[in-house]
């Protein structure tokens, strides 16, 4: 019953997080695109407004015309309803911890712990996970506060987030099993991400209301350390996002260098990120778009594909391959690596596995988690070999027979 609350818990968690992490990214991307897209005004009556600048769209059959003042409207007062973009992130951020306290960090001695990586006692583990998401904010925090203000700030302060990030990545997938490592760097940046617009965006937003509502010049900082803040947070979204999906995919993460897997997709992402971002405002200006930091970054992702693909299978391999599978060998495999978890008094995920009528039964799941995806068994706890999942993939490709 405990593992059952679980699923449902992980369920509901992972379906708020996705609606939330939606509407927060999508908010995102919607004001970069029109930061980015805005042009100076040509008219008197906006210029006299103190309209900075302008955006002509068009959607859903209707026009839009944004403006975006200088610092507030001269025509009239500050409306007292203000749209406040913070929930978005809030609710992505206490879902996406919630849903890695449920799967991991109640969790930790199954999926958080992989003890061929590093050994430790599940409360070392989980103090240990909280401590790197914590510490990159704090250090992440105090180079922007250090050297944001700084001449060429912006370029020192992107050089130490990178060199962050690349340690980070690096302790986590020697501390922790591979596919925790990956989502536990992805969530390090997202709670970055959050802590950004808690602590800076909209703390300054309310300082410069409170400044306009009283009549007062509001300090420029305020808008030029959130603006700094924002653009972190838009070259984060993309490497956050790869970095939650690929922990799905095993082949990423099992390799003795998936800390450098990791980065690199997380780099193809920013660069990525960095052309649709500056594609609008080369439209707007009316320049070339900037597509090649994105030919860069599917550079990468095309270099990973040839790197990470499996090694052809030598003769005898396909030599065994063209040879009937003995059930009876499929079902020693089950039962050594598999049933441990799947069986009739612990069916993790509903599965049991501890008879040759489920074997076959749930034939197609095996085939998917062991030979295809690669995921089970989790964190390779019982130590399937490669010799056991081409046999899986073999038995399976002949029809899966009992017999």
């Amino acid at each position: 019953m405990e593992h059952y609350l679980l699923d449902w818990a992980s369920l509901l968690l992972r379906w708020a997080h996705v609606i939330t992490a939606m509407a927060w990214i999508g908010a995102s991307f919607y004001f970069v695109m029109l930061d980015n897209s805005l042009v100076p005004p040509e008219h008197a009556d906006l210029k006299a407004k103190a309209v900075d600048g302008e955006m002509w769209a068009v959607h859903g059959g209707g026009f839009y015309h944004s403006n975006k003042y200088r610092v507030a409207p001269r025509w009239l007062p500050l409306p007292e309803k203000l749209h406040w973009s913070y929930w978005e992130s809030y609710s992505t951020w206490l879902t996406g911890f919630g849903l890695f306290t449920c799967l991991y960090l109640f969790n930790a001695s199954t999926f958080l712990i992989d003890k061929s990586v590093f050994q430790w006692t599940p409360a070392v583990a989980v103090g240990a996970a909280l401590g790197l998401m914590a510490g990159f904010w704090v250090l992440y925090d105090a180079l922007c506060r250090t050297w944001g203000p700084r001449r060429n700030g912006s370029w020192w302060v992107g050089v130490g987030v990178v060199v962050l990030i690349g340690v980070a990545a690096w302790l986590a997938c020697h501390w922790f099993a591979g596919r925790a490592a990956f989502l536990l760097v992805g969530a390090m940046l997202a709670t970055a991400m959050s802590a950004n617009v808690f602590f800076w965006i909209i703390p300054g937003q309310r300082k410069v209301v409170a400044a306009l509502r009283a009549g007062e010049q509001p300090d420029p900082l305020h808008g030029q350390r959130g603006k700094l803040r924002s653009l972190h947070n838009t070259y984060f979204t993309l490497p956050v996002l790869i970095a939650m999906l690929s922990n799905h995919y095993g082949w990423l993460y099992q390799g003795p260098h998936n800390w450098l897997v990791l980065l690199l997709l997380m780099w193809a992402g920013a660069l990525i990120r960095h052309s649709f971002a500056a594609r609008h405002k080369a439209q707007a200006l009316g320049e070339r778009t900037p597509w090649m930091p994105a030919v860069i970054g599917c550079g990468v992702l095309l270099g990973l594909v040839v790197w990470l693909a499996p090694a052809p299978q030598p003769p005898a391999a396909r030599a065994a391959a063209s040879e009937p599978v003995s059930f009876q060998a499929v079902r020693a495999v089950v039962a050594q690596r598999c049933a441990l978890c799947h069986n009739a008094q612990t069916p993790n995920k509903g599965i049991a596995l501890h008879t040759d009528a489920l074997i076959a039964a749930h034939a197609q799941a095996i085939y998917q988690q062991v030979a295809v995806l690669r995921q089970m068994p989790f964190n390779n706890a019982t130590q399937m070999s490669e010799g056991e999942r081409l046999l899986i993939q073999h038995w399976f490709e002949a029809g899966a027979p009992t017999r």
